[in-house]
């Protein structure tokens, strides 16, 4: 057993234990600890056997700190397998994810890691694993999942833009009441909020998962207890509440109304409220909706025959919603005030918390409406 003839400087135990606090690798954290002990003096085969390196090993890494400080205690750089994907592979697959499944034999319109590797291998000929293709794929693309939202066809957008501008005009020169009216659907758990965290302590909020089934109990035990009583004072249980509101061309003001649960016999009564706010303009009042089926439901034929002359309904072409009414807009903002970050523990709670940011709308615009 051959002994060292090796001088340190006397600042190297210093210097070794500043590189101990600032390492967060284990294995440059264990070569440290191992020459510090035999620095200090104790014997290479009491250090090998205790930290678990071989003799040799050991012998090494303290001739390479002598000779380099702590930098010798770096792994070398090693030459490795060569990569598969080239710049000029992963052109042609970027390429490809641009290109829509269904032509390549796919059954669904979406790429997965698993059908990119098969149609890359068919046209390259190079075999990649799934982790492999996700790599390369995370630099330009992102993995989410589409909200499903069809577009509009471009002549039914047209069209509907230039009746909508005709209704507008009369809107402004007095001669009708026109309303941009939809209904929304709140959670009781929302979606954390992006933002800043600090990284300790982590930020945790008070969620919990539902599963499917816990979800239509509850909603079921709402529903019940709302057809039984008509009463919020019943309704103990519940994750979700609807809103029905409608925005009033020009003015900005925002008609609304909190429900349970929405269906053609709450729109009813929603229709009633907004002829009483209007019951003294002696002026037709114009609701634009979309084209849902509760919007044409047959409940509301009476109602509509009730106020003939006085309320109809201006129904947009498929899909058209979310690009012509403005109200849409709002739901988003207004979302992002009552739920984002928060989670309530009853029902209740998040209807007392979407009337308050309601009320507060109206006094101070939380949202700008573009005519």
């Amino acid at each position: 057993m051959r002994t060292l003839k090796l001088h340190f400087p006397d600042d190297t135990l210093p210097t070794l234990d500043t590189f101990l606090k600032k390492t967060k690798e284990a294995r440059l954290f264990r070569r440290a600890q191992a020459v510090r002990a035999v620095i200090t003096g104790q014997r290479l085969q009491t250090v090998s056997d205790t930290l678990h390196f071989t003799y040799s090993a050991l012998r090494k890494w303290i001739y390479r700190f002598a000779a380099q400080g702590t930098q010798g205690l770096v792994d070398r750089p090693r030459s490795g397998r060569p990569p598969k994907v080239t710049c000029k592979l992963e052109q042609h697959l970027n390429r490809l994810v641009e290109q829509d499944p269904l032509q390549h034999g796919s059954l669904y319109s979406q790429w997965s890691c698993r059908e990119l590797a098969t149609v890359l291998a068919q046209q390259t000929g190079v075999q990649l694993g799934r982790e492999s293709l996700r790599g390369v794929l995370k630099k330009d693309v992102s993995y989410y999942r589409p909200t499903g939202r069809l577009e509009p066809y471009p002549a039914d957008l047209a069209y509907a833009s230039l009746e909508l501008a005709a209704l507008e005009y009369r809107a402004r020169r007095g001669e009708i009441i026109l309303l941009y009216g939809d209904e929304t659907i709140l959670w009781r758990f929302a979606l954390p909020r992006v933002g800043w965290w600090r990284k300790a302590p982590r930020a945790r909020l008070l969620t919990r998962h539902l599963s499917q089934s816990q979800i239509k109990r509850e909603e079921s035990l709402k529903r019940q207890a709302w057809v039984q009583y008509r009463s919020w004072s019943r309704i103990s249980s519940g994750v979700l509440l609807s809103v029905i509101g409608a925005v009033q061309y020009g003015t900005s003001k925002v008609f609304y109304t909190i429900v349970p649960h929405f269906d053609a016999q709450e729109l009813r009564q929603y229709l009633h409220q907004v002829m009483a706010t209007f019951r003294k303009v002696e002026k037709e009042v114009v609701m634009v909706v979309d084209r849902s089926g509760i919007h044409r439901a047959h409940k509301l034929d009476a109602t509509l025959e009730h106020y003939h002359g006085k309320l109809r309904l201006h129904f947009l072409p498929a899909h058209c919603g979310h690009h012509l009414n403005p109200i849409e807009g709002f739901w988003r903002v207004m979302k992002d005030v009552i739920g984002a970050g928060r989670c309530f523990s009853a029902l209740q709670h998040l209807y007392w918390r979407t009337r308050q940011v309601l009320m507060e709308h109206l006094e101070r615009p939380i949202y700008e409406f573009q005519w």
